[in-house]
């Protein structure tokens, strides 16, 4: 029976808007960076992220905006915003958010810093020995790739590259044609120098862009320079495909990535000592007006302080490192499917080490029984083991297929660079289905054993990644149940063949039944509260954006049943709305790292069931993507997950509380203050290596070491 259907959830009051939702997500990250008990340089990274975060947003949410407001669309969201209304409204909000960035960085980080010696100077600040350095750095290194550009009605405004550095000069002089030039930095240069005569355990760096300013005379003979000031313009970076129209791909991906540099500005920074009559003339010749000008008191680009946390060399300021254990199961002499066929095996990365996974796909390259391998790949590193593995399984006449997602946003090239190179070793490379992006994450390995054939399959919460697996939290499945397996061969025929979508047992897929589930399984809670029988919804996800859940969760909060959600970014649902959502509660956890896993819990009448998942609740997850959700059926397996989620709900450290204003508040600390992320920490460091490490029977590992730690946008 089906709950009544309230009409006020139409109502705009009972929903946040999407985009401002995503920018709490990103103030949350810079109170990261504002919050004196994490380490120093820690807090330089998390202003780092802030500023990557912010581009991709521009890049990708408001150029979209923008070109629905340019092509006069008026339709709203469910929060009843016109995206002339956000736009307008997403301009405060930043400008307030690069104020406390660029406050945070002036008289907190920087002052912090120089008292660990680490210097960040402008040239004007530098020793004479100092001066010299960079002075000839700059002329053997610099001057030699530097373009000066009039503009003139000769030389028309030059093509600037998305997100490149360009030094505005203002010139002076009687007979000049022009009194505007740019100077764009070239990105093979460095933008952070470091001072390589530094005493030890002093670090003293300088701008790139601040020395070009105080070398930029040297480009322009005979002439007078007024002033020169950084700036900085942001392209809409969305590619454009007609995946109906693309005979190869590939070569269409291709020539839209050459595009993307060139898309149209939305986004102009400048520092603040320039001149209004240079920052109107370049917003005039970006097509931008006065919301779209970011005047910042310091560095343009804090992204670019990421090396300094990873090149100086004081761990005292920095998270203590940790060892993640390979956690593939407690025997030590057994093969990987072996230890598999015993027990499926559930890993919480990163506490549990990536390289369970990437010994899964070793073994199945090397291990002479494995006919077959076919796996997803979405994301990977940029020096992927995974990658030499499904070639090297392809090499020794095994027959491994790949479903590539080229479209993956800010790694098509990545991708196709991976394609290229897997279609050389004889790798099939597939792109997946037309129209939709593959994120699903699963490894399929057919093997002959003396029973027949076997299939062994690894289901994930995030991507293939070694990298971010140590930056990331997510959780993995490695099982051989029949019938999970076969669903997932099933999805492959479908990803690389000609049919429709099949009938799957266990694996809940989208586009075509992830929705569906998810509205029934609320139903099936309301049901049980109507009828007196226990009931509950726990969801851990990244976002939650689809309008239909959102109402099916309110109506489900009116029928009382108890709704926990843990929604690390965008969230469009209000909690605690009298009479709507009073029986949710939305919390945010934020820290060290990414929280990317989802999980879902519902309680079924008191017999709970437990579904990890690759996709987020939002239109795209379960209309426009591959997407896989799959059950934990083993009791032991069950009873951690339950773990797990009761251990994220217990965090008063990071976790934070969505309020009427839809910000959110750290919660209070009613007893003992309990951080998640560093109670799994300290659960880790207690677990016995020499009771889970696997030392497997088939092929030792290679030697590889985990990656160090990269920025990555959350997605």
């Amino acid at each position: 029976m089906e709950a009544p259907r309230n009409p006020q959830l139409g109502d705009p009051g009972w929903y946040a808007n999407r985009e401002l939702s995503w920018l709490e997500f990103n103030q949350r990250v810079l109170e990261e960076a504002q919050d004196p008990k994490n380490p120093l340089l820690e807090r330089v990274k998390f202003l780092s992220i802030v500023s990557s975060n912010l581009d991709e947003f521009f890049e990708v949410r408001v150029a979209g905006l923008k070109q629905q407001h340019q092509g006069k669309v008026s339709d709203t969201g469910p929060d009843g915003m016109s995206p002339h209304q956000q736009l307008t409204a997403i301009s405060q909000r930043v400008r307030k958010m690069v104020d406390d960035q660029y406050r945070l960085w002036n008289e907190t980080l920087v002052p912090a810093l120089e008292e660990q010696n680490i210097f960040f100077l402008g040239y004007d600040e530098l020793t004479e020995d100092e001066k010299a350095y960079y002075t000839d750095y700059f002329e053997k290194s610099v001057y030699p790739v530097l373009t000066p550009l009039a503009v003139d009605p000769v030389h028309p405004f030059p093509q600037l590259l998305n997100k490149s550095l360009n030094v505005a000069v203002e010139l002076e002089g009687p007979e000049l044609n022009a009194h505007l030039a740019v100077v764009q930095v070239p990105r093979i240069l460095p933008r952070l120098l470091p001072y390589k005569a530094a005493e030890r355990g002093v670090y003293r760096y300088i701008f790139i862009g601040n020395l070009i300013q105080a070398h930029v005379h040297s480009l322009f003979h005979g002439v007078n320079v007024k002033g020169a000031y950084q700036f900085r313009v942001t392209r809409n970076s969305d590619l454009y495909l007609d995946e109906e129209e693309a005979e190869n791909m590939l070569k269409a991906i291709e020539l839209e990535l050459r595009k993307r540099n060139r898309g149209a500005a939305v986004r102009l920074e400048v520092q603040k000592e320039c001149p209004s009559h240079i920052s109107e003339q370049l917003l005039q010749t970006f097509g931008l007006d006065k919301d779209d000008l970011y005047s910042v008191d310091g560095p343009i680009n804090f992204s670019r302080l990421m090396p300094v946390v990873s090149g100086v060399d004081r761990p005292d300021l920095k998270y203590k490192p940790f060892v993640p254990v390979v956690a593939t199961g407690p025997a030590n002499h057994d093969d990987i499917f072996t230890q598999i066929r015993r027990k499926p095996v559930l890993l919480h990365h990163p506490y549990d080490s990536f390289e369970s996974v990437l010994d899964f796909i070793e073994q199945a390259a090397e291990d002479p029984y494995v006919l077959a391998i076919k796996q997803t790949l979405y994301r990977t590193s940029g020096d992927s083991p995974i990658i030499a593995s499904l070639a090297e399984a392809a090499e020794s006449g095994k027959q491994v297929t790949v479903v590539i997602e080229l479209k993956a946003r800010f790694d098509e090239a990545a991708n196709i660079k991976w394609a290229q190179t897997l279609q050389e070793a004889g790798v099939h490379v597939v792109y997946g289905i037309v129209g939709l992006k593959t994120h699903a994450k699963l490894a399929l390995v057919v093997r002959k054993e003396e029973d027949g054939i076997r299939r062994y399959l690894h289901l994930g919460t995030g991507n293939y990644h070694p990298s971010t697996a140590r930056l990331y939290t997510d959780l993995s499945l490695l099982t051989c149940d029949p019938v999970i397996t076969n669903d997932c061969a099933e999805l492959f025929n479908w990803l690389t063949g000609v049919s429709v979508f099949p009938e799957l047992e266990k694996i809940k897929a989208a586009p075509k039944k992830l929705h569906e589930f998810v509205l029934d399984m609320i139903e099936r809670e309301i049901e049980n509260a109507t009828e007196g029988k226990s009931s509950g919804i726990f969801a851990k996800l990244n976002s939650l954006v689809d309008t239909e859940v959102i109402e099916a969760l309110y109506r489900a909060s009116q029928a009382g049943v108890r709704i926990r959600l843990l929604v690390r970014g965008t969230c469009c649902l209000r909690a605690g709305v009298p009479g709507v959502s009073d029986n949710i509660s939305l919390r945010s956890i934020v820290g060290r790292f990414l929280e990317h896993s989802r999980i879902y819990q519902f309680e079924n009448a008191g017999s709970p069931e437990y579904y990890l998942a690759s996709a987020d609740w939002m239109p795209r997850n379960f209309y426009r993507r591959v997407e896989s959700c799959f059950p934990i059926e083993d009791a032991d397996l069950k009873t951690h997950v339950e773990d797990v989620i009761a251990i994220y709900w217990q965090d008063n450290v990071k976790a934070r509380e969505q309020n009427s204003a839809l910000t959110y508040v750290r919660r209070k600390i009613d007893g003992h203050p309990f951080d998640s992320q560093a109670f799994f920490l300290e659960r880790l460091a207690k677990r016995k290596r020499s009771e889970i490490e696997v030392k497997p029977a088939i092929v030792k590992t290679k030697g590889k070491k985990e990656p160090a730690a990269i920025v990555d946008q959350p997605a």
